[in-house]
């Protein structure tokens, strides 16, 4: 796979919801918007999360990041970028930054490993899962 295939794009419009007392998006909000692009990435390439936690997977966030550079107001579209990095062991990194139109809002990270969801303990990740974003088993 090429890089471009570890890429995806989410759309996403800015509820009232997501806007705190500024009518901005709430800070701690696009951490869910960080979880919606890496789900539909999974998605997307055939390989839904709720796959992952039938066949006895969990991909816990073990880390966050994010840097703030200009705000979402309601009703934006908003393009959630999501980039899945090549594995550094049992560690996966996924980078993300949400735009509007031609303007980066937000950029950051997410930092997870692997575990067997009976025994919450770090594991090796599925071979679909490596097989997707062009591990080598």
């Amino acid at each position: 796979m090429t890089l471009d295939a570890q890429k995806h794009v989410t759309m996403y419009r800015v509820r009232y919801s997501d806007t705190d007392k500024m009518g901005v998006v709430y800070h701690g909000g696009y951490l869910r918007l960080f979880e919606i692009g890496r789900t539909e990435f999974l998605r997307d390439r055939g390989l839904p999360y709720s796959e992952l936690e039938n066949s006895g997977y969990m991909l816990p966030v073990l880390e966050s990041h994010c840097e703030y550079l200009l705000p979402a107001h309601y009703d934006d579209l908003l393009e959630i970028h999501t980039i899945v990095e090549p594995m550094q062991g049992a560690r996966l990194t996924i980078r993300y930054e949400i735009t509007r139109q031609s303007s980066t809002l937000v950029v950051g990270w997410t930092r997870h490993t692997f575990v067997r969801s009976e025994t919450f303990r770090p594991t090796r990740p599925p071979s679909t899962f490596l097989e997707l974003v062009g591990e080598h088993t």
